[in-house]
Order: C-alpha cells, then structure tokens, then sequence
C-alpha cells in the first residue's frame, strides 16, 4: 500500500510536495522561461540560505517589486523557506508611494528586476532612507549603487548589499534553513490598492493562504494536468489561485507577462498555445479579449474552467464568452482579499447563449454570488448586528479557516472590521465585516447588492449605485459602465454616470436616459451620462470611481 503523502502545514511545503510527486513537471511558466518543481524548491532553498545571510528572520518583511515573471515565484517560496513573510509590491508604484508602504511594513531587504530597479534607486537616493534598505536582490546594481554613493552621500547607498540571481550558486539546493515556523506565523502582507485612502496590509499566515489553497482545489476540481492562466499581478490577491492552488494539486501555473495584457489578441493565442484549462481573472481582461481577442479564430478547447472575480460581471458578456467556449464551466468567484474568497456560483448552462447575451431584460439580472463554501459560516446582518430575514439585504459577515489575521500596524481598523459572538463557557467566534451588501434567496443562493458604502441618498431617496450600474451595463451599446454622487456644494449632490461604448462604436446619451427612465425610478436616473475612451483603473483592474468623481466635481467647480 503506497504511503499517504503527508499534509503541509507551511506554504513553502506546497512545492517540496510537488516535487516529490514529479519534480521534472513544469510549475511555473512565461514566454521567458520556466521552471519545473525541481528547479523552483532547488533554487528557493538557494534564495532562503541567502536572505538569512543577509539577516531575514522568522517575521520578518521581504519586499518583492518585480514585474510579472517565473522569478516572482522563485521570490515567493524563497522568502517562506526563510522564515519571513513576502509582500509584493506594486512595480508601477512611484518612488514616494513605494516608500511610504518599506516604511509602513519595515521592509529591509527588497527583490527586484532591472525594470523596477529603477524606482527603486530613485526612492534610496532620497536622504529619509538611508540605512532603511539592507539589501538588493535580483539585477546587479553594484555600479548604480556605487554612483548613488558618490552622487548622493547622505542616502548611505554604500551600505546596501547588492546580491545578483548568480550569488545563488554558492548555497546548496538540496534543503532550506532549519528553522521553526508555525502554521500561524505570518505568511504575506497583500496591500490594498489605496483607492479609498491609505492602503492597508492584509496579513495572511501560513494557515490561512493553505486553508484557500485547499478548498479551492476541492471546488475547481484542479490536478496536475491542469494549465492555470495567472492574469493578476502578484501584488492583487487573485494572483493566490496560480501561487497556492496550483502548487497544491502539483499543476502547472502560465504567469502572463503584462504586455500580453494589454495585446489581447497575442494574449488568446498565448492561451491557445499553452493549452490552458483554467481561467481566472477579473472581468475586464475577459471584456478585452471578447472585444478584441479574436477568439473565434483561436483553438480553446482545452479550457475547462474560466473563474472571475473582484468586481460585478455583465451578463451580455458572460453569455457570448459561453456562446464561444461551450465546453467551459463559468464561476462567479466572491471573497475579499481578508477572507481570499468565501462564496462561490457555478452557472447553469444557458440553452442559447447568444440569443441570451441579446436580452437586455435579463442581462438586467445580477450574476448571483452564489452558496457560502466550505470550512466557512457566514451571515447577514443588519445595521445593529441582528440577522436579517431571508429576502431582506444586510451586509454579510464571514467566519473562515481562510481570513486573515488582521490589518498590518491598523489597531483602530481591526477594532471596525471584526464582529464577534460569545458562546457558552467564554468562548467567542469572530467574522470578518465585509461591507458588503448581500440578500440571502428562498434556495440559499446570495445576491451581491453593492458595496455598503456605495449606498446613498439623493433628494431623501435612498439609491443603490451598483444596481443603476447593473441596468446601464444592460444596454446593447454599452461595454462597461460607472455610477457615482458628484458634490455641487455642502447640502447638494446630483448623480452622474460614465460609459464606455461597445466597439468603440459611440452611444446615444439621451437613448441611454430613456432605457434607465422605463426600468428604473425616476429618481434613480443620472441626471448626466457621459462617454469616456477608457475608464481609470486601480492597480488591481477596477474601474476607479473615487478619480472619476474627483474628475466630474473638479469640472463641476471650473464651470461655477
């Protein structure tokens, strides 16, 4: 009888496992490069002997700012092999905001590519950090550092350890540092994007991200022949699906270089060429490739599996992707990146999928969030903690062996963001308050309703923007659309709406005012409906409403 393999208990043990079962299996790929389960827990020992020479510790902060590359991965399980948590950083930040966040985390040591490298050294050269950053892995930056000295002494530039990818070979593969991690330790630090004001750090222990890993294997039925398409930044909490799950089942992760992102057609061919059978993404990148792709020359039969996540998804859009891809399954995926996810909804097969992405009325209807999944309870609540009535919307509360264990150095936000109960005897179970808005159907199905926040008055009427959202996004001529409150003066608001058009082919604002005026209230219709070429994004996709308000109330006061 074969032995069981046994259960990993750290993140880092996700690759050791893999390798045991086929270490010549490919783990991570690119159009670069790649490397199989060998090379990856060869060269991650390698990394974690380095980073506790350079004085990482059990706890301790590792930055990774680098770009979407195999060698991302290589930092990953390096830096837990080490004992430290990884936190990845955004590579387009700006030097100023890269700094607040080193500061924020007490980051000492960064890895890093060339590209990146040189915001880096933009953000060491500045006097406020010297002596912050200990050392530089990745590209060799000895002469750069070197001129930094000479040209800016008070940066202590001369200080800084520089240790390129080719001082790996001096550290054995064959096993990492023996040192003692706990299950709880901390794993990863994921900032917010910051669109709502200071970014916050998500902390994630070893537990929490396998307890993810785990159960969405057992959800997406994922395996070793399986070929996982990792669209999302590392930095982007959906990145965890390609670092974590895919490890865990021993499958192969297709790490897509950003400019592929932004070629939608040489990105569907990457698709087709790599054989994917699993797609996980937010919906923007599935509009862009329905839009521009040219997926109906591409051979996709292999995908069996496309996920999406992180924001509503039309259904005029889901329906042709499903006209294209017959042969896929389509889940809606929800959770908060405190929570990495905690609900879920396959969709049923639609009969026509075409005719379907042509009714408006039922592209009306919201894609449902579906059945909390498993290991996890959930609730809704009302506005005094009670729990609602089935039917009625309440925002939704999470308890999971997958959320998080709080925010980084944020005493007063982990004060806000847990709920908790006490039971018999002391003991207490603690949720997680989403801010989300959610009502619970008679079939134990949810429907996301919108963002707490996103709820407000106008004129005494009490508006809910991700639904005026949803019916505008319903409109044939319509790609995506945005709903947000513009500020006229203290005691006046007026709802404004922004649209981007189908093709690029225009729309007809007045058009658009009449199919909101027969299907919503009439005080639920923008009193201003604009078209935009592209709408800005945060750094995780999403549409950034916060700017295109500021943007709408800065026109407004020019006006005045």
């Amino acid at each position: 009888m074969e032995p069981t393999q046994p259960r990993s208990f750290l993140l880092s043990q996700l690759i050791d496992r893999a390798a045991e079962q086929d270490a010549d299996h490919d783990a991570f790929r690119s159009p670069a490069g790649s490397l199989t389960y060998g090379e990856l827990v060869g060269r991650a020992n390698q990394l974690a002997h380095l980073l506790r020479d350079e004085g990482a510790r059990r706890g301790d902060r590792v930055g990774i700012f680098m770009p979407r590359h195999v060698d991302s991965a290589l930092a990953v399980f390096g830096i837990l092999k080490a004992g430290a948590a990884f936190v990845p950083l955004d590579p387009h930040l700006p030097a100023q905001a890269l700094e607040r966040l080193i500061v924020d985390c007490g980051i000492r040591q960064v890895i890093t590519h060339a590209q990146p490298a040189k915001t880096l050294l933009k953000m060491l050269a500045r006097t406020e950090n010297a002596g912050r950053i200990q050392t530089v892995i990745g590209p060799d930056l000895k002469a750069e550092l070197t001129e930094l000295a000479a040209r800016a002494p008070a940066s202590k530039a001369e200080q800084i350890q520089c240790r390129p990818w080719s001082d790996l070979a001096a550290y054995e593969t064959e096993a990492g540092p023996n040192i003692s991690v706990l299950g709880d330790d901390l794993a990863y630090i994921m900032y917010s994007s910051g669109s709502t004001g200071r970014p916050k750090g998500i902390m994630h222990t070893h537990r929490s991200g396998l307890a993810y890993a785990r159960l969405s294997v057992a959800t997406y039925g994922v395996g070793p022949d399986d070929r996982i398409g990792n669209h999302s930044p590392l930095h982007f909490d959906m990145s965890t699906f390609g670092y974590f799950s895919s490890p865990m089942a021993g499958a192969t992760t297709l790490i897509i270089p950003e400019a592929y992102t932004k070629l939608t057609a040489s990105l569907s061919q990457l698709m087709a060429d790599e054989k994917l059978t699993i797609w996980y993404s937010v919906p923007l990148a599935l509009i862009q490739l329905l839009a521009r792709g040219v997926l109906e020359e591409r051979q996709l039969g292999c995908l069996r599996w496309v996920m999406f996540g992180g924001e509503p998804f039309a259904r005029k859009h889901l329906y042709a992707l499903m006209a294209l891809w017959p042969q896929a399954r389509f889940s809606n995926v929800y959770g908060p990146a405190e929570v990495n996810q905690c609900t879920y909804f396959h969709l049923p097969p639609v009969p026509d999928p075409a005719a379907a992405a042509a009714d408006p009325a039922r592209n009306a209807e919201p894609v449902p969030i579906g059945r909390i999944w498993s290991d996890t309870e959930g609730r809704v609540l009302d506005d005094r903690d009670q729990p609602v009535a089935v039917g009625d919307p309440g925002e939704l509360v999470i308890r999971s062996s997958t959320m998080m264990r709080g925010y980084w150095a944020r005493p007063e936000l982990n004060e806000k963001c847990f709920c908790s109960e006490t039971l018999d005897g002391g003991f207490e179970r603690v949720f997680y308050r989403t801010g989300d808005l959610v009502q619970a159907r008679a079939d134990g199905e949810l429907l996301f309703l919108g963002r707490k926040d996103r709820q407000l008055k106008i004129r005494g009427y009490r508006l809910e923007l991700d639904d005026i959202e949803r019916t505008l996004s319903a409109h044939p001529t319509v790609e995506e659309a945005a709903v947000f409150a513009v500020r006229i003066d203290d005691e006046t608001r007026k709802l404004s709406a922004a649209v981007s058009s189908k093709d690029g082919a225009g729309v007809d604002p007045e058009a658009l005012r009449q199919f909101l005026v027969d299907r919503l209230s009439w005080y639920a219709v923008p009193s201003e409906i604009r078209e935009v070429a592209a709408f800005p994004r945060t750094t995780s996709g999403k549409i950034d409403r916060r700017r295109l308000q500021a943007e709408a109330e800065a026109a407004e006061t020019s006006d005045a």
